[in-house]
């Protein structure tokens, strides 16, 4: 009987060892975090380790489904997570054979993508899927003509916020995030695009969902943009640093110790934000090889240095001259590109007018006045502005144009960068 209780309890502390061995191993979900938006939903779910899985979808009604092998929840997902995006709800469910399985009900069709992340910094194992609207990339269309009857084309301007979903980007003091700060500005800037005439906006994001650093790029690009400006308002060493920067790529190094560091941190958002870094394909890997086209690259110069002189006069800058450093949003070989830092978020003094709506809309006026400058200054052919513009003739006057032409009579000088009422024979004038 003894030698039977032993092989028992044997027996017994084996199943312990092996269940408890298994229990180890399993994968654990940790929690999840959701940025929902109409036309984009990304979930974040927090791993203990790696794991295996696999995805499919399934109609009426429409749902994504995810299981993912040899694990467990450790707590319920939440429940009020979902913002009027694409999921409304969300399922899970252990099955025999230790697959956990999630389903997402959708409030319509969707198309999905997810990749495994690995840790970085504060970061653990992440799962992100991806759910985007369908058919939402025909919203990136050709340009439309401005008139059915002429050739006239809109002047594209793409407008990246920095940051968004998992990456918030710089803290302030007092908690303010930058991404909500830079989203908030790029919107005032959409509206004052979208009425000037002979333009029109193009959002790289309209909520709060992370998009990686090349797909702005590519989706600048698809959308045949004239200008692409990236908004930001980052943090620094230390809290007195103030003011505006502008910045244009630079593959030769920094033009200065702050230029790198800004750089560096704003080149690790697909680390914190989750993007799959492998895999890109052949556009991507092309837009990053072929960085020989130093037109694009001297037209960023001028349209940064015609929006820094605007950004001038609505506040402090911290440099006064436009600086360089290897920014990899700016990597596009064929569309101007710059990066407006609007003020350091980890001044407290700064950070306050940040939050404060109309410091925003100033910002945002600065910013489209020096657009402005810009292509009236360089007009492109086949737009509205390259066919405004007037020769002065014997007996013309400044005003006597510009009551001719409908317009104030400070718009024609902001136009052409006059202050005074002195015109030259012969001058072209750019109409506003």
């Amino acid at each position: 009987m003894a030698k039977f209780l032993l092989k028992k309890i044997g027996w017994l502390f084996t199943l312990f060892l092996t269940t408890t061995s298994i229990a180890f191993s399993a994968t654990e979900v940790e929690g999840m975090r959701v940025w929902s938006a109409t036309e984009k939903t990304r979930l974040v779910f927090d791993l203990n380790t790696t794991a295996e899985y696999r995805m499919f979808a399934l109609t009426q009604p429409d749902r994504v489904v995810i299981d993912i092998a040899d694990t467990y929840l450790k707590r319920p997902l939440p429940q009020n997570d979902f913002d009027n995006g694409l999921v409304y709800g969300v399922r899970s469910d252990r099955k025999n054979n230790g697959i956990l399985r999630i389903v997402l009900d959708l409030n319509q069709a969707a198309t999905y993508s997810s990749y495994l992340l690995k840790p970085y910094k504060n970061l653990g194992y992440r799962l992100v899927v991806d759910l985007s609207q369908t058919g939402y990339k025909k919203v990136i269309t050709q340009p439309k003509t401005l008139k059915a009857s002429t050739t006239i084309q809109p002047i594209l301007i793409a407008i990246d916020a920095g940051h968004g979903g998992e990456d918030p980007g710089a803290i302030g003091i007092k908690g303010s995030r930058e991404k909500d700060i830079v989203l908030a500005i790029a919107k005032k800037l959409a509206q004052l695009v979208a009425k000037e005439p002979g333009m029109e906006p193009i959002m790289i994001r309209n909520s709060d969902y992370y998009v990686g650093l090349y797909d702005r790029i590519k989706k600048a690009r698809q959308a045949k943009a004239n200008l692409f400006i990236s908004i930001h308002a980052d943090a620094f060493l230390h809290p007195r640093a103030q003011g505006a920067s502008v910045f244009t790529l630079s593959d030769q190094g920094a033009s200065s110790a702050a230029a790198r560091y800004l750089a560096q941190k704003e080149n690790e958002s697909d680390l914190i934000g989750g993007v799959q870094i492998k895999g890109k394909d052949n556009s991507v890997a092309q837009i990053l090889l072929d960085l020989s086209q130093t037109s694009a690259r001297q037209a960023s110069l001028k349209a940064a240095s015609d929006i820094l002189r605007q950004l001038q006069k609505v506040g402090a800058v911290h440099n006064t001259t436009v600086q360089h450093a290897g920014f990899a949003v700016l990597k596009s070989p064929d569309i101007p590109s710059l990066l407006v830092e609007t003020a350091f978020i980890s001044n407290p003094t700064e950070e306050r007018k940040l939050n404060n709506p109309n410091q925003q809309s100033q910002i945002a006026q600065a910013v489209m006045n020096g657009i402005r400058a810009y292509f009236y200054h360089n007009p492109l052919p086949k737009t509205l502005l390259v066919q405004r513009q007037h020769v002065i003739a014997p007996g013309d006057t400044l005003s006597g144009l510009a009551q001719r032409y409908e317009v104030s009579l400070n718009e024609l000088r902001l136009a052409n960068g006059i202050k005074g009422d002195f015109i030259n024979r012969g001058d072209t004038l750019l109409i506003p």
